[in-house]
């Protein structure tokens, strides 16, 4: 049930943001075992000028930045493997890995609701304890 956010520094065309969303998911997918039906992810575009990246001064378009909200849980090794799969996967893109800032937030399940329930009052249908 995680919640992400791609933000990049250019434009892309429609089929290129949806290979984008699709290589984050499943990058989540195969890291934290997730239902491949579980998606929520957007993508938002910035001018470079509104979206600064200071370690990088000079960086070309290409930054991108992807914030993960999910549940806690998740071994070091099952994140350490997200940080590999969305490096890797969005290589295949064209997004060089050192161009590529991941944030992960986690919360516990009783801190996100859905249909006036908390999420640990319902059965998740996949592990967080990866």
């Amino acid at each position: 049930m995680p919640s992400t956010l791609i933000e990049v520094r250019r434009s892309y065309t429609a089929d290129q943001q949806v290979a984008l969303i699709d290589a984050v998911h499943a990058a989540l997918v195969a890291a934290f075992r997730i239902p491949h039906e579980d998606r929520f992810i957007r993508l938002m575009e910035f001018e470079p000028h509104a979206m600064v990246n200071g370690l990088h001064a000079g960086v070309a378009d290409t930054y991108t930045r992807v914030t993960i909200d999910c549940f806690a849980g998740r071994s070091i090794d099952a994140k350490r493997a997200l940080y590999r799969e969305v490096v890797e996967r969005l290589g295949a893109h064209g997004i060089p890995r050192e161009h590529i800032s991941i944030l992960l937030r986690e919360s516990p399940p009783e801190n996100w609701g859905a249909g006036g329930l908390p999420a640990s009052d319902y059965d998740l249908g996949f592990d967080i304890n990866v």
